[in-house]
């Protein structure tokens, strides 16, 4: 084969001109030295409209919030400034850098921030309802949240496009889809919350409450109240938030007062759960450890007890969506409730030891569900 059979192996007939060869290479140098630039501006469009929907939904939440203080014809004059105000406190996490009795600081920033707003709500409205003033913080906690999404991702985007750094913008736009699917869900959920009506994340206090039902109860912690019965022989003590307004409670406190009674046989919580994708909403399953969510702090001050007086923690689970778990309850979830406490009774009945005594936790937002 000569110098010539191999030309018209790869001869492109008469487009082999110098026009033809431009259009075939131009896009090759474009895309070589302004790729990055390309791409994003490519990406840009699709985040810029995200941002503007994040923006949106703080926008929407705010008004949703004054909108229910207005409906509780609030006196204050000034009760507008102060949701506003309120909705922009930020917390800054106590010092790490030696993790010994980290957990208490945390707790006590936590705290001290739901005491100080509880305080304020409260002066704003000119009374002590707690309903009222639970649903207030609710609101305000879900708008604060909206709102600083926007203010993150507008940050990332805007300086990403002003060092024109695809690199940096990249993983924005690979985490913006669950970062939008979480801000839909909490804008979804300002309904369900204004209204008090239960959230999937209340599943774990909807299970106690169908278990005291009847019960006298008594207060035992700060928004915590339980209920004592006797099951299979076994002296069992059912603890849940006080509803119905949106508050969860502190179980962490109430089980250290159930332990000054008396060492329990097990512990028992019972908690909404995310699902993976793929698995059914609704359905219930049973494991070992704490199940609580949070920031952690209740859940360090159950798993500290429970190994100081060596207390197997079993938990039932009850699996459903982001979105689910902060909007209104849905039937499959709802529907859960029975076999979940099934599951419970069994752990009772199958996993201690007559005559002793078991702790029950619903764990969760008990907006909604009264005991």
């Amino acid at each position: 084969m000569n110098w010539s059979d191999v030309e018209g192996l790869f001869s492109l007939g008469d487009d082999t001109s110098p026009l033809m060869m431009l259009v075939w290479i131009l896009p090759v140098i474009l895309f070589v030295f302004y790729g990055q630039r390309i791409q994003l501006l490519v990406s840009s469009g699709e985040i810029k409209k995200n941002i503007k929907k994040l923006n949106e939904y703080g926008t929407a939440s705010m008004e949703k919030t004054l909108s229910y203080v207005r409906e509780l014809e609030v006196s204050d004059p000034e009760s507008e400034r102060r949701i506003r105000v309120m909705a922009d406190y930020f917390t800054i996490p106590p010092v790490d850098m030696d993790p010994a009795g980290v957990v208490a600081k945390v707790r006590h920033v936590v705290r001290s921030r739901e005491a100080l707003t509880k305080t304020q709500v409260e002066a704003m409205l000119g009374r002590s309802d707690g309903v009222q003033t639970a649903t207030v913080q609710t609101l305000l906690e879900v708008t604060a949240s909206l709102r600083l999404v926007h203010r993150v991702v507008n940050h990332m985007y805007l300086t990403a496009k002003k060092q024109n750094n695809y690199p940096l913008i990249l993983p924005l736009q690979m985490m913006l889809p669950f970062v939008m699917e979480e801000a839909e869900a909490m804008m979804d959920a300002m309904g369900a919350f204004s209204k008090c009506q239960p959230v999937g994340d209340a599943v774990g206090p909807t299970v106690l409450a169908n278990m005291m039902r009847d019960l006298p109860k008594e207060t035992i912690a700060h928004q915590t109240v339980c209920a004592r019965t006797e099951m299979h022989g076994r002296r069992v003590i059912l603890v849940k938030a006080d509803g119905p307004a949106p508050v969860v409670g502190r179980p962490d406190e109430a089980l250290h007062s159930i332990i000054r009674e008396g060492r329990p046989a097990a512990i028992i919580m019972v908690d909404a759960a995310l699902k993976m994708e793929g698995e059914e909403s609704g359905s219930v399953s049973r494991g070992f450890g704490a199940a609580i969510g949070g920031t952690g702090t209740e859940r360090f001050q159950i798993e500290e007890v429970a190994s100081k007086y060596d207390i197997p923690v079993y938990s039932v689970i009850v699996k459903q969506s982001i979105k689910e778990s902060i909007t209104l309850m849905t039937a499959p979830i709802y529907g859960a409730v029975e076999e979940a406490t099934t599951m419970v009774s069994d752990i009772i009945r199958e996993d201690t030891v007559k005559g002793r005594a078991v702790v029950v936790i619903g764990v969760g937002n008990t907006g909604g569900v009264g005991q």
